[in-house]
């Protein structure tokens, strides 16, 4: 254990509903944020994840075993004050979105990117009511301005804590239509993370596994599945 690292000074972390929503005591103390804020959450489900992280803690405080806190920290300090920029930069991925992107070539991958892509294409047209459009190679071609206006209103509908786990789901994966997929419940999170990694995926097949890409990888899935996690709890 990191001898650097804050000592524990608490026995019991409890939640607590206040009439601004719901808190983390630690002691009967209220958790701040790294800015001093507050740390309010709207939904009881995402305090206990935040309230389990605290008890789990040993003897040490490690941020780095706290992604459900450091998201909520982030949401609350950071977020919050560039909101519109936040969600400008998230809905930005709709223009240049990873599935709207395909190989030319081999055969094979062209096919394996169209049956995984595609009803995803499709079901943002259904479901989000915006039609991207796929085209291959990686040159940049604009989509329809009216799908992205679309995208943004519903990016901008997110709560702030919502927003800074979205931003996760959209930015690990490449793919705004992605991430709405998780949100909307349209596939696990785990199958959608999958789909993300066809191009990856692919390359490994020929080329072996790199085992510091491998590494980097599991790391960003696991983050992809906590913020996918903290969305599902952010909505309860």
């Amino acid at each position: 254990m990191n001898p650097r690292l804050p000592k524990r000074f608490w026995t019991d972390a409890t939640v607590d509903e206040t009439p601004d929503g719901f808190v983390v005591r630690l002691d009967g103390r209220d958790i701040k944020t790294p800015g001093k804020a507050p740390l309010v959450m709207s939904t009881r489900a995402l305090a206990e994840a935040v309230r389990a992280e605290w008890q789990a803690q040993g003897d040490r405080v490690d941020p780095e075993t706290m992604p459900v806190t450091r998201t909520v920290n982030s949401a609350i300090d950071k977020v919050a004050a560039e909101r519109e920029a936040v969600a400008e930069l998230i809905a930005a991925y709709g223009d240049a979105d990873l599935l709207c992107y395909r190989a030319a070539f081999p055969e094979e991958l062209v096919n394996r990117q169209a049956a995984a892509w595609d009803p995803l294409l499709d079901w943002a047209a259904d479901a989000l009511g915006a039609r991207l459009k796929p085209r291959t190679g990686v040159m940049h071609e604009p989509q329809d301005k009216a799908a992205l206006d679309g995208l943004r209103q519903l990016t901008e509908e997110f709560d702030n804590i919502e927003l800074a786990a979205f931003h996760d789901l959209v930015s690990l994966s490449g793919s705004l239509v992605i991430g709405f997929a998780v949100a909307r419940g349209y596939e696990t999170a785990g199958h959608l993370w999958a789909v993300s990694r066809i191009d990856e995926s692919w390359q490994e097949e020929q080329w072996g596994e790199d085992e510091e890409a491998t590494i980097l990888a599991r790391q960003k899935q696991s983050s992809f599945l906590t913020a996918a996690k903290i969305l599902a709890l952010a909505a309860k």
